[in-house]
């Protein structure tokens, strides 16, 4: 026939049993949400590359604008210039003296050295767009490689997040009915201890060492809670404490 005292060891190791159980799936649980958590800051890290090729593409574009703007003046200012040329060429028949000849060939060659300086800047400018345009095409090259990077990266945390909600699910589906199981009083000092403690309610006691804190147990304390009679809190940290001996060991 079975004694209150043996039905009553039988309870609290029951209820650490149901606790242990509670503490592992509540720590999945806490696991599972941490990396959800996570995935925004995975793609923000992710996306730095892409977002630095994006301005060096930007960058080398605009530059090449500029460049191209700066050409067509130089261009226009070029046209100017020739059409200046032709027209001191066209006064040479108004030309009565030498004198006025050899002036007006001497304002032909200064307008003449001007025009050969725009274009030696024209030639300048050219260069400096042709080494623009592979670099822009250097960076179009490598935003491409990294929005496809950024693309599978954000696709498969898609995936991951979807199997984790899945796996969330089904961890939260069992919680509940493991909580069932834990006397009412004890749960509420559960969930007390998994909100203060960063969410390790229930530890192991090893060697007279509280798993939780690293702290030293008393000795008597530890005999006690060896015997698995009741339940007892860590006298550092509180959290609840169980033994696992070496049967629970091997098993």
């Amino acid at each position: 026939m079975r004694t209150y005292v043996t039905e009553r060891l039988d309870n609290v190791n029951q209820q650490i049993e149901h606790l242990k159980k509670l503490q592992e799936t509540d720590s999945k649980i806490l696991s599972l949400t941490r990396t959800v958590k996570e995935f925004p800051a995975k793609i923000i890290a992710a996306e730095l590359p892409l977002k630095e090729s994006q301005i060096s593409l930007d960058t080398a574009k605009q530059k090449i604008d500029l460049l191209e703007k700066k050409k067509r003046d130089k261009e226009s200012g070029l046209d100017d210039i020739n059409v200046r040329i032709q027209k001191m060429k066209g006064r040479t028949s108004e030309i009565k003296t030498n004198k006025e000849y050899q002036a007006l060939l001497k304002e032909i060659e200064a307008v003449g050295k001007e025009q050969s300086t725009i274009e030696d800047e024209i030639l300048l400018i050219m260069e400096e767009i042709d080494a623009c345009s592979k670099q822009k095409k250097a960076a179009e090259a490598t935003f491409i490689v990294e929005k496809k990077k950024i693309e599978e990266l954000k696709k498969k945390i898609d995936n991951d997040r979807s199997e984790i909600e899945k796996e969330l699910s089904s961890v939260k589906e069992l919680r509940d009915g493991v909580s069932a199981f834990v006397d009412r009083e004890l749960y509420n000092q559960y969930i007390t201890l998994i909100e203060a403690c960063n969410g390790l309610a229930v530890t192991e006691v090893k060697e007279e060492i509280c798993q939780g804190c690293n702290m030293n147990i008393p000795p008597q304390l530890f005999v006690e809670i060896k015997k698995q009679e009741e339940m007892f809190n860590c006298p550092q940290c509180r959290r609840l404490l169980y033994y696992k001996n070496n049967a629970q060991t091997s098993a």
